[in-house]
């Protein structure tokens, strides 16, 4: 009688790396010289939801500039989806924060006078998309973020839930690799924030990769890893989840 072998698992493949920081750097000169980004070192795989907690002065918003390509590293390496940004040229690195990385600020940044629609569209003027394209990416974005029905409105009239997911289109319509937040419910009552929280909740589900700065302990717990900027160092949230 023959007897088959057991089947052996095959473990699933890991993710692709979209982030990876190894001894980065950033300092500013001065008497004495600031030290805001001390040597961190991060990984974000594709499809990570990660929240990055600390208290003001800790680094948190010198380490969003240099994930988002809004300013360079004084040391160490810089890799997003496998490419080296760390000393790339302006134009490139504006090319590069462009079409892989979407923003979402406390302050929201739109255009009160332009619509909706038009704030979303502006987002990918300068990737040269086509006009058509443009406006099918913003209404697609819209509707992700339940506000088709807002696109002829201008910002002024929205909520400020609204707004934030007017910005959230705006980002989204780029389409990112990596979507950077920072302190995204700042400046949002509880509703609002539960609102913004529950849809990052929702494309964290359909595989986008997001890292949310913040200084509430609450809104980190949002994600699936957390980490915490102290003095400039990017150390482990140990506890779990609740």
């Amino acid at each position: 009688m023959i007897i088959a072998a057991p089947e052996r698992e095959i473990p699933a493949p890991e993710r692709e790396i979209v982030v990876e920081l190894d001894g980065l750097t950033r300092s500013f000169p001065g008497s004495p010289e600031v030290h805001a980004v001390r040597g961190v070192d991060l990984i974000i795989r594709s499809g990570e939801y990660v929240s990055i907690v600390g208290p003001s002065g800790s680094g948190k918003s010198t380490l969003l500039h240099l994930l988002g390509l809004l300013d360079l590293p004084s040391g160490g390496t810089y890799r997003l989806d496998g490419e080296d940004v760390s000393a790339l040229p302006e134009r490139r690195r504006s090319a590069v924060r462009g079409s892989r990385i979407g923003f979402v600020f406390q302050a929201f940044h739109l255009l009160p006078s332009r619509t909706v629609l038009d704030n979303v569209m502006l987002s990918m003027l300068y990737q040269g998309v086509p006009r058509r394209q443009r406006r099918e990416r913003a209404v697609e974005a819209l509707d992700r973020v339940g506000l088709d029905h807002r696109r002829e409105f201008t910002p002024r009239t929205l909520s400020g839930g609204e707004r934030q997911r007017v910005a959230i289109a705006r980002a989204l319509a780029g389409r990112p690799s990596l979507l950077l937040a920072d302190e995204p419910t700042g400046n949002l009552d509880r509703a609002n924030a539960s609102g913004v929280l529950e849809l990052f909740d929702d494309l964290h589900a359909d595989g986008l990769t997001l890292a949310v700065i913040t200084h509430d302990d609450q809104v980190s717990r949002r994600a699936d890893r957390r980490v915490r900027m102290i003095d400039g160092r990017l150390e482990p949230v140990l506890e779990e989840r609740s």
